[in-house]
């Protein structure tokens, strides 16, 4: 930060010359080396600092132009080394821009009293009309907004997660907006108590207000033409794009927001794509994406998951009972009429057409289709588990992902058979067992919860779900011989902050340390959030170990069970290959690919 020194009596006159005006020109101060040649027409009121103007700027590609002030006013401000400044219809007040800044006609900067620039905001995400369970910061992952809402129902829990949002931003706020070093404002009509970090670019939006954009040095944001932001905070690597809008939301890491997207009290995370359609109250987690103008998401909570044209997750039709919510997860698009049934995150809902319906037995029946026929409802159990769309899915999720290594700030657990999943496909694999026992041996259908099981499809769902969990033992065996968990908790229930996957039992005792004071700030909490991430593996093994033990009917286990598991796994995961091997033929026997397609996706196949 320069030490910066009064204008002398001869920098006056020359500036006096180029058509420049000051309220008081004692309040104008400069870099020792200033030199006034660069300052043109430009009107200055209370404090003004000013650097040195010793550069060429780059405005588009191939073409410069000298850094300096021109056509602008100025008031309270303070304007780093090297910036480019022109052209500025109204004023910028109460901002302090960084070095090489390119700032060309843009109406008005300026930050008014008591800015918040967007942080510390307490929105509502899957009830629009709640009383508010997420608090939008700059350091905002999903795991930690997962937390939020999964304990908004705990007042000590959810008042003391708040708190350290709150504390983690009061730190920050000051009465003057900031502009980072080579930042680019071109074509933009308002910014008001907007806070932009450096190399960010905003390039003829139409406001941001009360907005920070919290890019980081090597991942800047990018907002584009015909843009509203209002109270919103657009993070690590985001863009927003074609005259998108956005109220009270969060949007980071490497998301992006277009095509006239509106969204209000909604929350975006790692690699999220929403484009044309309108979302309220939504929690967006890792990997959500929505291309159809006719998408509507309210109320809804998504990762890994892709609305199809005409989703309507609206919840106009609530009744007065309580509304289970929950995440649809690692399903590919399946036909029209119907929807893959995947394991819930927070509760549990299957999607039928375009209203929500509760399923309190069908949430068991993971990886499964729903498909509605006149006033049929009928469940395909387990049929997405061996599908080229879930192959293709799991295999595509860790190359789409591009955060920068080495500064993710969410975590995203990639495994699609974990505790998890594992949990969820034996409860399935336990109901269908169930179900058929109760059916007598000629019937052709049964029913769950109101919905019909072509028996065919209930005994081919039991092979799939035995099949999953063979698979998953023996792939956690592959890298462990028997041996006493180094950890009591795993086994059990699991639970997922929205990419990160953790025992329920972990997730409780961190409940508690925050409900009772022992984590206090945000940092800590990160900290702890990461040190569960690190311990997954310990985790997971206590889980499979539970898992191998009820699967057989054991007590205790032996090398030679690892063994006989490990020979099932392989033949079990030989037998899924050759599944997806036939779905992925009968695409092409269908017209759906051409032949080098079908080459190129065998190929992959291990």
């Amino acid at each position: 930060m320069y030490n910066y020194r009064p204008l002398t009596d001869d920098e006056i006159i020359v500036l006096e010359e180029k058509g420049c005006t000051a309220e008081d020109w004692t309040s104008v101060n400069v870099a020792d080396d200033f030199n006034p040649s660069h300052i043109k027409d430009v009107r200055f009121y209370g404090t003004v600092n000013l650097g040195v103007f010793e550069k060429n700027i780059e405005v588009t590609q191939g073409f410069h132009v000298h850094s300096g002030v021109r056509n602008a006013t100025l008031r309270n401000a303070t304007i780093g080394d090297n910036c480019l400044i022109e052209n500025i219809g109204n004023y910028i007040s109460n901002y302090v821009i960084g070095e090489e800044c390119c700032i060309r006609n843009v109406c008005t900067m300026e930050t008014t009293a008591e800015a918040t620039f967007g942080e510390g905001n307490i929105i509502s995400v899957l009830n629009e009309a709640g009383s508010g369970n997420v608090v939008i910061f700059r350091g905002l992952t999903s795991n930690l907004a997962a937390l939020m809402v999964a304990h908004s129902g705990d007042k000590d829990l959810s008042a003391a997660l708040k708190t350290m949002a709150k504390n983690d931003v009061s730190g920050r706020l000051t009465g003057t907006g900031t502009v980072g070093d080579y930042v680019r404002i071109i074509n933009t009509t308002e910014i008001t108590n907007t806070n932009i970090a450096d190399n960010c670019e905003i390039n003829g939006a139409c406001r941001l207000s009360d907005c920070t954009l919290a890019a980081e040095a090597d991942d800047n944001v990018y907002i584009g033409s015909g843009v509203i932001c209002e109270n919103s905070v657009i993070a690590d690597g985001s863009s927003v794009l074609n005259s998108a809008k956005l109220f009270n939301c969060f949007v980071g890491e490497a998301c992006q927001i277009t095509n006239g997207f509106t969204a209000e009290n909604s929350l975006f995370f790692a690699n999220s794509y929403m484009a044309n359609g309108e979302a309220c109250a939504a929690f967006c987690g890792p990997f959500s994406a929505s291309h159809h103008k006719s998408t509507l998401l309210i109320g809804c909570m998504t990762s890994f998951y892709n609305a199809g044209s005409a989703t309507n997750f609206s919840n106009h039709a609530y009744k007065m009972g309580p509304l289970h919510y929950g995440t649809l997860e690692r399903g590919s698009k399946t036909a029209s009429g119907s929807h893959t049934l995947l394991p819930a995150r927070i509760g549990a809902f299957s999607v039928c057409l375009g209203k929500i319906t509760t399923h309190p037995d069908t949430t068991s029946l993971p990886f499964s289709y729903v498909i509605g026929e006149g006033r049929e409802t009928y469940v395909v159990p387990g049929r997405n588990i061996a599908t080229v769309g879930l192959y293709r899915d799991i295999t595509k999720w860790p190359r789409r992902d591009v955060r920068i290594k080495g500064s993710r700030k969410s975590i995203v657990n990639y495994d699609w058979l974990s505790p998890l999943t594992a949990n969820e496909v034996v409860k399935g694999h336990q109901l269908l067992a169930d179900l058929r026992q109760n059916a007598g041996q000629k019937t052709a259908f049964c029913t769950a919860d109101g919905n019909k099981l072509i028996i065919k499809s209930l005994e081919k769902g039991l092979q799939l779900y035995a099949m999953a969990v063979e698979i998953f033992i023996g792939e956690v065996l592959m890298s462990h011989d028997i041996s006493d968990p180094v950890t009591a908790s795993g086994a059990g229930e699991w639970r997922d902050l929205a990419g990160l996957l953790m025992p329920a039992s972990e997730e409780e005792r961190l409940a508690e340390k925050i409900r009772y004071g022992m984590i206090d700030n945000i940092g800590t909490l990160k900290n702890m959030l990461e040190a569960y991430n690190e311990r997954y593996a310990d985790y997971l093994w206590a889980f499979t170990v539970s898992l191998m033990k009820e699967w057989l009917g054991k007590d205790e286990l032996t090398e030679e069970d690892a063994q006989q598991f490990r020979m099932r796994g392989m033949a079990a995961r030989r037998a899924w290959l050759d599944m997806i091997r036939e779905d992925a033929e009968k695409e092409y026997r269908l017209g759906d690919v051409d032949r080098q397609t079908l080459d190129k996706f065998l190929a992959q196949l291990e």
